[in-house]
């Protein structure tokens, strides 16, 4: 019988099934009776024969969409299941989802939000360090995703997972209010690119800013409506690599161009020494929130197995080909116009109306598609809490994401329009989210979870990331605040920038 469970597991194992963590360490331990030989091996035997080992299979969906209660040191959790589709794409695809992220329309900001408060050594140095650094602390967030035997498909579920039920709770929060501003970030910007447009052809000031992010708010929620998941973004993935291509390489063209022909131009870093501090710090925020999600783990759940290794592959990619677009709008935007490039890039470039008119619409559709992929985990809660399962186009289910979803984008929309300053989201963005949850948290649960595997050294260089991040994530949350306070007396509320 031994050796028919024996037989029987490993066939399950060769297929990539799912075994409960209890099941799994029992099937170890027959295992290495079987080829070990002893007395142990009589003693299980014997005990075999009283309390039958059955392995129970199930596939990688049945594994994560059922209830389970996961025991924390304050307490049980319950993990919910999930209403959204899961293990069903590939590394390419993911990796195309990573890097739609890093690619989107925010690049469009980088050369005036970066570069320009940081000046040419501190701003390559800068991307370059925050890019490895960023691969990093992903590939440690990756590689817990099977902590335990088990799939952790949220932040939050990973986190309660290592600590138990306060920092589920405080990841959960942390995260959505990482997501929330992203969004009303992009609409910032999808707002930003229409005004764009208008001026374009009719500069009457009829139509200003809060309308423009109305109106863009509006295409998200019906972009939002429309697709019902993470991994039914598909073909759309695609059309969001093309949008990113064409602001991308309108900008670099019509910035190469307008930089041969301008004369020199400042490189110097603006300001007072003590703004110079708080721009600068504000800058490494911004750093930080180009590269980093905030939600790897809902990403890695749509990956097919082995996810560790799948989702490394995507890794290595975003890390590599996907950043070089990124690296290039940014250098050549600030080379063109120095210290005087726009946190929007397309209002400094000059050119036919009609291609600025085209990247501008580009920017507008490419930010819906981002919104989409950073508002998924918020869609996911929403959808599961309501049991919200089956056919997208079932009315039942299509009235419920017109009211939860539209509902959402709405609040979104009205933050924006309350107060649209693309940098200074970012900025804050990046201190009290991006930063406790991509560098402190991944080092500090990598260093619980694989304690007793770690050299000294190794727990030593945890450690001095987690105290290094969480001074830099009070110091670009203050210099954040304060950049908005000043942005705030500058510009009154549904200012028209």
């Amino acid at each position: 019988m031994c050796y028919n469970v024996i037989e029987g597991g490993k066939k399950f194992a060769k297929k990539g099934q799912i075994l409960y963590k209890s099941e799994k360490l029992a099937f170890s331990k027959l295992l290495h009776v079987a080829e070990e030989g002893g007395e142990e091996r009589q003693r299980l035997l014997a005990a075999e024969t009283q309390e039958p080992f059955v392995v129970r299979t199930m596939n990688t969906t049945e594994a994560v969409n059922r209830k389970v209660n996961v025991r924390g040191d304050d307490g049980d959790i319950e993990i919910p299941d999930t209403a959204h589709q899961i293990s069903s794409d590939s590394w390419f695809q993911v990796a195309f989802v990573l890097t739609t992220g890093i690619n989107s329309a925010y690049v469009l900001g980088y050369s005036g939000t970066v570069m320009v408060p940081l000046g040419w050594v501190g701003g390559v140095v800068g991307l370059l360090l925050a890019t490895a650094i960023s691969l990093y602390a992903n590939s440690l967030v990756a590689k817990l995703h099977e902590l335990g035997g088990k799939r952790h498909i949220r932040y939050r579920d990973l986190a309660g997972f290592v600590y138990g039920r306060k920092a589920y709770h405080l990841t959960w929060g942390l995260q959505y209010v990482n997501l929330f501003m992203i969004n009303c970030g992009f609409i910032i910007l999808a707002g930003s690119a229409l005004k764009a447009v208008y001026v374009l052809f009719r500069d009457d000031h009829t139509i200003k800013l809060p309308h423009c992010i109305a109106i863009a708010g509006l295409i998200c929620a019906v972009f939002a409506i429309g697709i019902p998941h993470l991994s039914a973004l598909g073909i759309w993935l695609a059309v969001s690599t093309i949008l990113s291509l064409i602001y991308i390489v309108v900008a670099i063209v019509l910035s190469v161009r307008d930089g041969v022909k301008a004369p020199a131009r400042d490189y110097e870093i603006q300001g007072t020494s003590l703004s110079k501090l708080f721009t600068i710090t504000g800058a490494a925020a911004n750093l930080v929130f180009a590269f980093n999600t905030g939600m790897l783990p809902e990403i890695q759940a749509t990956v097919r197995q082995p996810v560790v290794k799948n989702m490394m592959k995507a890794l290595y990619f975003q890390f590599t080909a996907g950043v070089l677009p990124m690296y290039t709008v940014t250098f050549i935007g600030y080379w063109a116009y120095g210290s005087s490039t726009s946190t929007y890039l397309l209002n400094s470039v000059n050119g036919p109306l009609w291609v600025k008119a085209l990247a501008n619409v580009s920017a507008i559709l490419q930010s819906v598609i981002s919104l989409h992929i950073f508002a998924s985990p918020t869609y996911e809660y929403m959808d599961t809490r309501f049991g919200i399962k089956g056919n997208p186009l079932a009315l039942k289910n299509l009235l419920f994401r017109i009211m939860a979803r539209g509902g959402y984008i709405a609040v979104s929309t009205l933050v924006s329009s309350l107060l649209p300053f693309l940098g200074d989201f970012m900025s804050l963005t990046g201190a009290v989210s991006t930063f406790p949850l991509t560098f402190i948290l991944a080092n500090h649960m990598y260093y619980k979870a694989k304690n007793s595997k770690l050299s000294p050294m190794q727990k030593l260089w945890h450690w001095l990331n987690v105290v290094f991040f969480s001074l830099m994530s009070v110091a670009a949350a203050i210099a954040a605040v304060r950049l908005i306070a000043l942005d705030s007396k500058n510009f009154h509320v549904f200012a028209d920038l």
